[in-house]
C-alpha cells in the first residue's frame, strides 16, 4: 500500500500500473464511508499476495489527482492497468463486492493444463488434453505436430474441438492439403492456376484452392488476386 500525492501519482500509479494492476482509493479524513471502505480494500489487495497493489489518495491534500479522475463524490475507487482505468466504483460497498472487484484484476494462475501445453512436447500436449479436451494451446500445438508428421486426420479431429479462428483455419487447411498429398513447399502459383480451371464444377478442387489461399495468408500479395479470379469463375 502506498500513500500517493499529486507529485508521486505519475510514478506510483500510472507508471506502476504498466507492471501490476493498481487500485486507487480516493478518500478524505472527514468521510465516514471512506474509513469503512479503506480497510476492506487493504484486506482484499493483501490477499492477492502482491498481484495487485493499492494506492491511497487524500483528495483534500491532492486535488490534482481528484481532478484527473473527475471525482464528484467519495469514496471513489478506480483500477488501472497499463496506465488506463479498467474498472471502478463509487461509494461504500460490501466486503464481498470489494473482494470480487480486486479478484478481477489479479492475474489468473496457470492451470496444470496450461503448464503442460506450454511445455510443447507431444506427451505433455496429450496430457493437457486429457485434463481439458478443448484447451486451445494444446489442441493447436498437437495439431501442428501431427500435420508436420503426416497425420492430418487426427489433426482435423482435434481442430474440430475449437471455435473457428484464423489460426484454426490455417492449420486445418494445411492438414487437408497434407491429406491430399500436397507438399508444403509446392509451387503455389502453378497449383492455384491448375485448380482454377476446375473450381466451377469440382467441389474438392474448390476446397483445395481455398486451402492453398488460407496457407498463403491475407498478407501475401497473391491472395487477393486469386480470390478475385475464383469469384469470377464462380459468379
Amino acid at each position: 500500500m502506498a500513500d500517493v500525492t499529486d507529485a508521486t501519482f505519475q510514478t506510483e500509479v500510472l507508471d506502476r500500473s504498466m507492471t501490476v494492476p493498481v487500485v486507487v482509493d480516493l478518500w478524505a479524513p472527514w468521510c465516514g464511508p471512506c474509513r469503512t471502505l479503506g480497510p476492506m480494500l487493504e484486506r482484499a489487495v493483501a490477499a492477492t499476495g502482491g498481484a495487485v497493489e493499492l494506492a491511497k489518495v487524500n483528495v483534500d491534500e491532492n486535488p490534482q489527482v481528484a481532478t484527473t479522475f473527475r471525482v464528484q463524490s467519495i469514496p471513489a475507487v478506480f483500477a488501472l492497468r497499463d496506465g488506463k482505468v479498467v474498472d471502478g466504483f463509487i461509494g461504500a460497498v460490501p466486503q464481498s463486492q470489494v473482494d470480487e472487484f480486486v479478484a478481477r484484476l489479479a492475474p489468473v494462475a496457470p492451470s496444470e493444463a496450461d503448464q503442460l501445453a506450454a511445455a510443447g512436447d507431444e506427451a505433455s500436449l496429450r496430457k493437457a488434453l486429457e485434463l481439458q479436451r478443448d484447451h486451445p494451446g494444446a489442441v493447436l500445438g498437437l495439431a501442428r505436430l501431427l500435420v508436420d508428421r503426416g497425420e492430418p486426420e487426427e489433426a482435423l479431429e482435434l481442430l474440430g474441438r475449437l471455435p473457428e479462428t484464423a489460426e484454426v483455419r490455417t492449420i486445418a487447411a494445411q492438414a487437408r492439403l497434407s491429406s491430399k498429398g500436397v507438399p508444403a513447399g509446392a509451387d503455389v502459383a502453378r497449383t492455384l492456376d491448375e485448380l482454377l480451371e476446375r473450381v466451377r464444377d469440382d467441389e474438392d478442387a474448390r476446397q483445395e484452392f481455398l486451402d492453398v489461399l488460407e496457407t498463403l495468408g491475407p498478407d501475401d500479395p497473391r491472395t487477393a488476386g486469386y480470390r478475385r479470379a475464383l469469384a469470377s469463375r464462380l459468379f
